[in-house]
């Protein structure tokens, strides 16, 4: 079994201090790195990033992901260079559509462009050349260079996408791609497959790309709590993502009933209605040993990074502790 990374999600909906408390005890368990996530209508990820660079050593920081149709490059690669300089260099960027754009009254059109004019512009201000950047959606003109010093002249970038499209572009322009709400190693290959096209257009190897699956999290030594919890919290984005797994057939009257519940308010009812095979391809959840039999199976497949989400456990630091302590030893052996 190959040595892959195991890092650690966070949604941001804690009060100050939780932040660097919970990235502290990530690292004391040995992940690799915490990212929080920047969905819609949750906390903006810079004050909980700069928060747990502060109380953090070691571990790799990153957004997963930043927003260009709610933020603009220029922001975004500022929140970035704040978060590399007071982590000493250890900070990623993640870039992603999102989802729910429209509930807030925005249109996402041109989604590739967004994404491939947002590295465009991020990279070229970073840089501090002054080459400027033209793009379909973005541009900076030449000479524009920012006026602060950066740790690193050049960004990691992460892209989280679905699509075949967004994959292909993380081949051309991306250091990782990342499959959100995915615990499901056919999906491996499918990744693999479609960044080749990208790779094949900008000329790079076929390992320049790294792919992370990542998704809700719930460890408990009862099995069956761990399920419970878990079915609840994947609930929501079962309706999002199940339809973009091409490797999964659903029973057909399984997302219009998960859709209903969820309607009325009944989010306990919506997971109660999740089998347990749909459940371990969209979320990490059961004993320690459950999990890492399914982080195994990641790992045979040739996944290179684990992203355990949110909420881990009943208790979040518990379920961190446990999933450091009991699960990574398992996966390291």
């Amino acid at each position: 079994m190959s040595r892959v990374e195991v890092s650690l999600g966070l949604q941001t909906d804690k009060v100050p201090g939780s932040y660097a408390q919970l990235a502290r005890l990530a690292e004391d368990v040995g992940f690799d790195g915490v990212s929080v996530f920047s969905d819609l209508l949750y906390q903006p990820p810079i004050g909980a990033l700069l928060e747990m660079a502060r109380a953090t050593s070691r571990v790799r920081l990153g957004c997963a992901c930043w927003n260009p149709y709610t933020l603009h490059p220029y922001e975004i690669a500022g929140q970035f260079a704040a978060v590399d300089a007071a982590s000493a260099g250890r900070a990623y960027l993640g870039l992603a559509r999102g989802s729910w754009l429209s509930s807030i009254g925005l249109d996402d059109p041109k989604p590739i462009a967004h994404l491939r004019d947002a590295v465009g512009v991020i990279q070229a201000l970073l840089s501090g050349e002054g080459a400027g950047y033209e793009g379909e959606v973005f541009r900076v003109e030449q000479g524009v260079r920012l006026r602060y010093p950066v740790a690193r002249s050049r960004a990691p970038i992460l892209i989280g996408s679905w699509g075949p499209l967004g994959m292909s572009l993380a081949g051309e322009v991306a250091d990782e791609i990342k499959i959100g709400g995915s615990a499901n190693p056919a999906m491996v290959a499918v990744v693999r497959s479609r960044l080749a096209r990208g790779l094949a257009r900008a000329g790079r190897r076929s390992d320049a790309v790294g792919v992370v699956l990542g998704a809700v999290t719930v460890v408990d030594r009862d099995g069956d709590a761990a399920r419970a919890l878990a079915r609840r919290e994947v609930a929501m984005y079962l309706d999002v993502i199940a339809a973009l797994d091409p490797t999964v057939e659903l029973p057909e009257d399984l997302l219009p009933a998960i859709r209903a519940r969820l309607a009325d308010g009944d989010d306990a009812g919506a997971g109660r209605l999740i089998p347990r095979d749909v459940l371990d391809l969209f979320c990490f959840a059961g004993t320690p040993a459950d999990i890492a039999a399914q982080c195994r199976l990641l790992i045979d497949a040739g996944v290179d990074r684990i992203e355990f989400g949110t909420p881990h456990g009943a208790d979040s630091a518990e379920g961190i502790a446990l999933l450091g302590r009991e699960v990574l030893p398992q996966l390291r052996d």
